[in-house]
């Protein structure tokens, strides 16, 4: 995306490419976003504007407004919706699609890298199956804070470019303004998409969506002899990865339907999703997960199913022979299993404060989850506490110990944890500084995100920037109102999809 300067006047230029649109058009519905009647920008994200090379100081915001609100479509830009299929909670939908957002094209930033544009709440397409294709302005800013918080975090993520107001009401359970965010991301190609394909045995279709995937995300990395084999792959240890990292926060995703699942291994489609307060290892927030299935721990296993479904699709271009298709594949999906534990158990010795891994490790890190479940603890809280108690000082294991309430097995845990911190090379210093790297002061707290939206629904956005510069840093010890967790009546007990 450049901006330039064009005369005395500066001038916006918005240079999209299109390569998802030269794909044939059973790919896709090529329509333009439906237009809305005062756009209005609320916030953009000028920090990843940079990173984009946008020169936001002059940037002609009318025009920006304009063409991501979707009143006005970019000259270089040729919209459309992606088609998918994928399994709902499990269940088989053949056709799902874009059924809210428009894909612009996409943009190249100061690395050579292209990135996907799409506007999310930009109106109706073939997808929506009835439905209005718009969103309010709840559900926009909670992707756009926790989007950015993951990105923070150091995870894997689509971002938030902008959220506009679209001076238009839409009707949900109540009357809520409506809005538009644009997410920037490697891909927007899912296991559903390659689902689409293969259930209408479209292996032309197949070849060329896996071409472009390869080409887009990984180009001239693979080199074995089954080019989708080494996709299969490289997904299972990006996916692996990911949700290790999701859980090392505390994170629940709240809805992983193989369409919510990204061949680029990015956080997408932030519905019902919520950092747990409390620990518990099976905790749920989604109001529509009412049997559990995304649930906190359950999350690897969903991750592993989802590549199930998309090792099937990827079987005719494996091998022609489906024999040894079916057992190549088998072979990368089993891997998955050992591949999640290797990126948990190195999330792990982060946390703990350990530079390598010894023997015993995994039964300590067991035992301390077990009592803080016991105890119904903090999870982000607690981390953070357990770095203070390093140095010996007896005030701040004290307020460690008062997490747990009158559980007595974490202060013979203590002792463990301390005796295996004596077994490092390192200095305790750099154990204290490694942890601090790891274990966040500020997530995105439920209950500050739906003070963020009961206020916005007033126009009063205060409280979101200031959300917003705080999570941008969680790990800096100086945004004190955002680090508390919730009082019993600030807590969020349910969350809600988007549409």
């Amino acid at each position: 995306m450049n901006i330039a300067n064009n005369s005395a006047k500066t001038q916006s230029i918005f240079d999209f490419s299109n390569q998802f649109s030269q794909l044939p058009e059973r790919f896709y519905s090529r329509h333009p976003p439906i237009s809305v009647s005062q756009p209005k920008l609320v916030a953009l994200n000028e920090s990843l504007a940079s990173e984009l090379g946008m020169d936001v100081g002059c940037l002609d915001r009318q025009e920006f407004t304009d063409i991501f609100s979707g009143n006005q479509v970019a000259a270089s830009s040729k919209p459309l919706s992606m088609v998918y299929s994928g399994h709902q909670f499990g269940n088989w939908v053949p056709r799902l699609g874009d059924g809210r957002a428009h894909l612009l094209g996409e943009i190249e930033d100061p690395s050579g890298q292209l990135l996907d544009v799409q506007l999310k709440g930009s109106g109706p397409t073939l997808f929506s199956r009835g439905a209005d294709g718009r969103a309010g302005i709840g559900p926009v800013l909670r992707e756009f804070l926790v989007s950015e918080g993951m990105y923070a975090l150091g995870i894997p993520t689509t971002r938030a470019l902008s959220a506009i107001l679209t001076g238009d009401t839409i009707y949900r359970e109540s009357t809520l303004p409506g809005a538009v965010l644009t997410r920037i991301a490697r891909s927007h190609i899912r296991v559903g998409t390659f689902q689409y394909f293969f259930s209408r045995q479209d292996i032309e279709g197949l070849e060329i969506l896996l071409n472009f995937t390869i080409n887009r995300l990984y180009p001239s990395q693979f080199d074995g002899p089954s080019p989708a084999l080494d996709l299969l792959d490289a997904t299972v240890e990006g996916q692996a990865e990911l949700i290790a990292k999701w859980m090392g926060v505390g994170f629940i995703h709240g809805v992983m339907n193989t369409d919510n699942m990204s061949l680029a291994c990015e956080t997408i489609d932030f519905g019902p999703c919520a950092f747990m307060d409390e620990f518990r290892s099976s905790k749920v927030f989604s109001s529509i997960d009412w049997a559990g299935r995304y649930a906190y721990n359950r999350q690897p296993a969903m991750a592993r199913w989802n590549l199930v479904q998309l090792a099937n699709a990827l079987l005719p271009l494996i091998n022609a022979n489906q024999e040894k298709a079916i057992k190549a594949a088998t072979e990368v999906i089993n891997s998955f299993d050992e591949r999640f534990q290797h990126h948990w158990h190195q999330i792990l010795l982060r946390k703990f404060g350990f530079f390598a891994q010894r023997e015993g490790d995994s039964e300590l890190f067991v035992q301390f989850f077990r009592i803080m479940e016991l105890a119904q603890t903090d999870f982000t809280v607690v981390f953070r506490l357990l770095s203070d108690c390093i140095n010996g000082d007896h005030h701040l294991i004290d307020h460690f110990f008062s997490q747990f309430g009158h559980n007595n097995e974490i202060k013979s845990w203590l002792l463990l944890w301390q005796a295996r911190l004596g077994e490092e090379s390192r200095d305790l210093s750099e154990c204290a500084a490694l942890m601090r790297t790891a274990n966040p002061v500020v997530i995105p707290r439920n209950h500050q995100i739906e003070k963020v939206i009961q206020l916005a629904l007033n126009e009063d956005y205060d409280h979101f920037f200031r959300m917003l510069a705080a999570i941008q840093h969680p790990f800096a010890d100086t945004h004190s109102e955002f680090q508390v967790p919730p009082q019993p009546d600030e807590r969020v007990r349910q969350t809600f999809c988007g549409t």
